[in-house]
Formats: structure tokens, sequence, C-alpha cells
């Protein structure tokens, strides 16, 4: 007993000693660790004036005296063995469980001890007694700094798989200030190391939940921030910089980061999706031209110029600065800085004019139903990537713009489900427009089971019930968790009845969310499977311009899939896609780029041809967009070299001098097809000339 007194008293001195004196100032929940420090220096005079004669030593005691120790030298190795580069999360919750453990192996102890001391008649004992008491409700009454008990609150509806509260998520970002991106940046990376070197693996897996849900509230408020004035779509943003991408990768999950970003990721030694979490099956990064192209797209029709400097090595480590000015958006955490300055000539009003109207936004043409863009790859066939023109759009104020209350939308949900056909179309309008344009109250309504009933609406007999309940399912799946609940509540299907059986606007919706689900991967290719494809092309032959477009981009992220561009090619999408080159059609860029997709198999290259699609294309290399030549001229090499006949067709159109001019003038890729098609026609020539003196 003695020695265990005395090696117990030993580790208590230390740690109070480091408490006092030596805890870095960056060490969380710093306050509790100084409350129980205090604590403990009573406990300790407690057990220096222990007479022994006077408590009983059992087995029991001295085992509890044995954890004590131990756990006070895991508090002490915690507190020397931290730094700044450390989870900040996994450090407030690490310590809640040392404190935690310290307070109730000395309760337990001082509870034996008094029991021993009170049937004692010493004078040690009796002076003992009011010590051993006071610590007792000293550490009983202990309370637990506010970011401790704010992140035990949240880890509890992480555990029992929900989303914390907005609100919530909110507090604990301020109160360890995370509100920068190089803050949030160190505490994604310090957590995932955490997670590979941890022994608790459940812990640590709710910290990464809780961080995921932190890092997508941040995502979308930063889509909520302007560049002079105008909103960033959210897709633009890196999810780990959460910043406006510059170089887009996409990984192994399909997700899309900055290049920079997610190498450095990837040379810390972590090797999960930062966002998806699953383990990357390589370290590949395929540049995502897709979004590239949007974003410089957006920064073009907005006249903001992007200005891209690196930071030196040495800056690696500098915190960054807190957002500057609106116009001069930096990266200041060792990854690329991005410089954004708009041009002040053109009004908003010029850059709005293309909106669409309030009632019928849709995921094709508007930032609110944009949602990330995730894993886009042109073809199956080694073809690289393809940039498929969507038109963004500023949204239009919305009368429902304010926060609503769970319990009003609880009841909103119960009218989804009543016998009036009137009562379910006003629930079902009333949840549209507040998922419209508020990030919280699409949060709130996808936890407020919404998501089921109005799937069920989806088969409504009343068109206007329907066109209410698909586009309130559009606009809720901007937010990806909800995405992903629509998607696994069965929607697929009876968005595809909607497709075949709703009134115009709920047909454009229906397409424009099977978009929006074919985000996620897996129902990329469930989407295809499942009959999608014909009401989509019959949409992109009669629909409305705005219907054309959004048949036309869901079709285009379908086609990435290999099987899905089959179906696409027989149900007759290129025939439409070829009379849609015209440029009076407005879809010159949308339906070259779909092509683009179809001709990577030999049977789209048949029915481009066979439609009279070559001379269209030429055209294109001609007088077409920047966009537009690039994949006008990667469809033409991919029919020469499918066929000679092709080639032929192509030579007799005129092809060579646009050629040759976008060789020299087009984009690097554009550049590279114009070079490698001209290439082929020499060899073409000279194969021909062979032949001829043979």
């Amino acid at each position: 007993m003695e020695k265990l007194l005395k090696c117990l008293t030993n580790s208590l001195s230390r740690f109070i000693h480091l408490v006092t004196f030596g805890a870095p100032t960056s060490l969380p929940s710093q306050q509790d660790y100084k409350y129980v420090a205090n604590s403990l220096k009573l406990f300790k005079r407690v057990l220096d004036n222990i007479d022994e004669s006077c408590i009983h030593s059992d087995e029991s005691l001295c085992k509890e005296f044995e954890e004590l120790d131990v756990v006070v030298n895991e508090a002490r190795e915690f507190i020397e063995n931290w730094n700044v580069h450390m989870s900040k999360i996994y450090g407030v919750v690490q310590s809640r469980h040392l404190i935690s453990k310290i307070q109730t192996c000395s309760v337990k102890i001082c509870e034996t001890v008094y029991g021993s001391l009170e049937s004692s008649s010493s004078t040690t004992s009796t002076s003992t007694l009011v010590d051993t008491q006071r610590f007792v409700e000293e550490l009983k009454n202990l309370k637990s700094e506010t970011v401790s008990e704010k992140l035990e609150g949240a880890l509890k509806f992480v555990r029992e798989q929900k989303v914390p509260p907005l609100e919530l998520i909110m507090e604990i970002i301020e109160l360890l200030r995370l509100s920068s991106t190089h803050e949030l940046l160190k505490e994604i990376v310090a957590v995932e190391k955490e997670n590979i070197k941890v022994n608790q693996p459940n812990d640590i897996n709710y910290i990464s939940d809780l961080v995921f849900h932190i890092r997508e509230t941040m995502v979308n408020l930063e889509s909520f921030k302007t560049i002079n004035g105008v909103s960033v779509p959210p897709y633009f943003i890196c999810p780990l910089t959460l910043q406006l991408m510059f170089d887009p990768v996409i990984v192994s999950t399909g997700q899309t980061y900055e290049r920079d970003s997610i190498q450095k990721w990837l040379n810390n030694g972590l090797l999960r999706c930062p966002v998806t979490r699953q383990t990357l099956s390589h370290r590949n990064l395929i540049p995502n031209y897709t979004v590239k192209a949007l974003i410089s797209n957006w920064c073009d029709e907005n006249n903001i110029k992007v200005n891209r400097t690196v930071d030196h090595p040495d800056n690696c480590d500098k915190s960054s600065s807190e957002d500057q000015v609106v116009s001069n958006l930096t990266i200041e955490n060792g990854f690329d800085r991005l410089s954004f300055q708009k041009s002040n000539h053109r009004s908003t009003e010029e850059s709005c004019s293309h909106s669409r109207s309030e009632s019928t936004s849709t995921a094709v043409s508007s930032s609110e139903h944009l949602c990330e863009m995730s894993g886009e790859t042109a073809s199956d066939t080694g073809v690289s990537p393809h940039s498929y023109p969507i038109t963004v759009s500023p949204l239009p104020d919305s009368s429902r713009n304010d926060t609503t209350t769970f319990s009003y939308v609880k009841q909103l949900v119960s009218d989804l489900k009543s016998p009036s056909n009137e009562t379910q179309t006003k629930a079902a309008e009333e949840i549209r427009y507040l998922a419209k344009n508020n990030m919280e109250n699409r949060i709130l309504i996808g936890q407020s089971g919404a998501i089921q009933p109005l799937v069920s609406l989806l088969h409504s007999n009343q068109k206007l019930t329907q066109e209410h309940a698909v586009t309130a399912l559009l606009n809720l799946s901007i937010n990806g968790n909800i995405k992903s609940m629509i998607a696994e509540s069965g929607a697929v299907e009876p968005l595809i009845h909607v497709l075949e059986t709703g009134n115009t606007c709920a047909k454009e919706n229906a397409a424009a969310a099977l978009f929006s689900l074919s985000l996620l991967e897996e129902y990329r290719v469930k989407i295809g499977q499942s009959g999608a494809v014909k009401p989509l092309v019959d949409l992109l032959g009669s629909g409305t311009l705005r219907g054309k477009k959004d048949a036309a981009t869901a079709l285009f992220n379908l086609s990435i899939f290999h099987e899905n561009k089959a179906r696409i090619i027989q149900a007759g999408a290129v025939r439409y896609l070829v009379e849609l080159m015209d440029p009076e059609t407005q879809m010159v860029d949308k339906a070259v780029a779909l092509l683009s997709n179809l001709a990577s198999v030999p049977e789209g290259c048949l029915v481009i041809a066979r439609e009279g699609g070559i001379p269209l294309l030429v055209e294109v290399v001609e007088t077409g967009s920047q966009r537009g030549k690039e994949n006008a001229a990667s469809i033409l090499l991919q029919l020469c070299l499918n066929s000679p006949k092709y080639c032929r067709l192509v030579l007799q159109e005129g092809a060579v001098p646009p050629l040759v001019a976008l060789s020299q003038s087009g984009t690097s890729r554009a550049k590279e097809k114009a070079q490698q098609l001209l290439s082929h026609f020499r060899s073409q020539r000279e194969n021909a000339s062979g032949r001829g003196k043979s």
C-alpha cells in the first residue's frame, strides 16, 4: 500500500505541475484540466495525510490506486505530446474521456477512504474527513467547458446516424475556430491521420463523421459567398480548400478536387477519399475537363480574371489570413493561391439577363440545382473527358427565402400524406419553395421525413401535384446527403414515370433530377438500366429549349457509363443531336459534347455519319465556340480513325483549312486533336500514294 501511495502521489504531482506551468497554450479543454488539477491538489493532500492504520488495505483499493495512476499518466503524456498539428476535435474528446476517468477513479478512492476514516477515531482521520468530503463534492460538481459539451451533443447525433443541427455545428466551428479554410483543412488532415493510428476505430469514425458534416456545412456556406457580388457555384469549390478550383481532378471514387490539394493529401500518406471516406483504389488523378470548362465559362461570363500564384514552400504551415476582400480571395495554407478580380464594366442586369423564371429553375441552367459535379469522364475507352457546357444563371429572389421551423415542416409532411389532393398539392408547393434557396431549410426538410411522401406523389394523377413534388425533390437534391436519401428511397422509377407522363415543367424538372442523381456514380448505371434513356431522348427531340437542355445534360452524364452509350444511340438521340448542331437552336455546344462521348464507340460513328453529321461538325470546327471546336475535332478524329470512308467525307467537306487554323489557335486539347487529324490525313495520302506507285 505504501509503495502504491507514493507512486500515485508522485504521478499526481507531475500532472499538477505540468498543467499549472507547462501545458501548451493550444491544448484543447485547458480550463477543464486546470479545474481538475486544482481539485487534485486537495486530493493529494488527502493522500499525504492518510494514516494507513486507519484504512483497510484491501485488493480493490489497491486496484483503484493503480487505475488512477495509469489514467493520470495517460493524461500527462497526452498533454506532453500535444501539438498544433493534431486534431482539435479529437483533442477535446480525448481530454473529456481522460478527465472523466480521473474523476471516476478519484471519487471511488475517496468514497472507500472516507468509509474507513469515518469509523476511525484518530485526529488525523478526523481532519482528513473534511478534505475528502470537500474533494468529492468538487469533482462531482465539475462541469466541462462549453466546447466539450457541444461536441458531445453533436457526436450523440452522429452515433444515432443523424445529422447534427446546423446551429450546433456552427457553434462548434466558432468555438474551435474552424471558420478559416486553413484551420478546417488542418483539422480534416489531422483527423484522417488520427484515424490511421488510433486503437479505437469507433470513436475516431464518429469524429470523422462529424468533421464530414462540418466540412459539408462550410462548403454550403462558401457557396453563398460572392466574388464582387457574383455567387460561386458550390460544385466549383474544392471540398478540401473550400476555394474555387483552378485545376480540378477526379480521384478513383469519382470525387473532384483541386489537383494540388488532393496531391498534398496523398503525399501525407492519406489514402481515403476526403468526401466519401472510401479507400482510394489507386492514386491516379484524372483531369476533370468538364468542371474546368464550366469554371472557365463562368469566369468569362462574369468577367472574373483568375491569377494563379503558388506559395513558397516556407509558407506551408502559416495560417491563412481571414477572408481579405471580396475581390481578392486567397488560399494561404500551403496550397495554391488563387486571386480573383472582377471587371466593373458589366452590370448586374447583364449578368442576370439569362436567368430562368422563378417557378422553373432546374439543374441544367441554374446554380440552384447544379449539384456537385463528381467524376465526369467522357468515355470508358481512354478518350480524354470532354467539357460539357452548362449554363449557370444567378438565382431570382424568392419570397420564401427565410428559414422555417421544424414543427412547420412536420405539419407539411403530414399534409403530404393527406387524403385531400388540394392539401397535398399545397404542401408540396410550399416545400418546393422552402427548399429553393435556403440551405438550412433543405436539411430540415430532409430530416423531417419528407422524401418518401414526395416520391409517392410522383405517381399522383394531379399534374400540378406531380410538378410540385418533382421540383421539391430537385431542390432538395442540391444537398449531397439528401441527394443520397432521395436515390435510396427508390425515386428513379417514379422520376422516369414523371418524365413520361408529366406536364412540360414536370418533365423538365424530372430530367434535371435524374441528372442530379446521376452524379452518384452507382446510380448512373441504375438510371440507364431503369429505362430513363428513351424518355430523355424523346424530351431531347420534342421538348422546349429548356427541356432539351435538361435532357441533353442528363444524357451526357449517363453517357459516361459505357453501356449507356449504346442505349442512347439505339433510342435515336444522334438524329436529334445532329439537328441541334444548327446554331439557331442555341444547343450547339451541348449537342457536340454529347456526340463526342457517343463517337467513342463504333456504332456512334456509324450513326453520326449516316445522319449527316459530318458537314455540320466541320462547320463547328470553323465557326463554333472554343469548346465546340474542341469537341467537334475530337468527333471528326474518331470518325476518321474508324473508317477511311468517313475520312474521305471529312476531306470533301473542306475540313483541312479550319483544322490548320485550330491546330494553331485552339485550346491545348483542340490543338492536339486537330494535329492528330491532319497527321492522319497525311498518313492516308502517303499510303494511297504508295499503293499507286506499286
